[in-house]
């Protein structure tokens, strides 16, 4: 796997671990946030190249600062 496909992968996972944590679906996520509930599915399977503007989309809708979308556990 390379690092690009890496790193989609641990922001999906992380994006998953925060919605999940905080009883939102994808489609509610989608709603809030402005996206398509497949969209957000594709980020947290890492198929998508996700922008700078959605990643703050994302982080608003999800009420947590940008920073904790990267904080990748494991």
């Amino acid at each position: 796997m390379t690092n690009d496909n890496n790193i989609r992968l641990l922001f999906g996972q992380s994006l998953r671990r925060i919605r999940i944590n905080k009883n939102i679906s994808q489609e509610e996520l989608g709603y809030l946030c402005g996206l398509h509930r497949t969209y957000i599915s594709d980020i947290e399977r890492g198929t998508r190249n996700v922008s700078l503007e959605n990643i703050v989309k994302l982080a608003s809708a999800l009420n947590v600062e940008t920073k904790e979308l990267f904080e990748f556990k494991h």
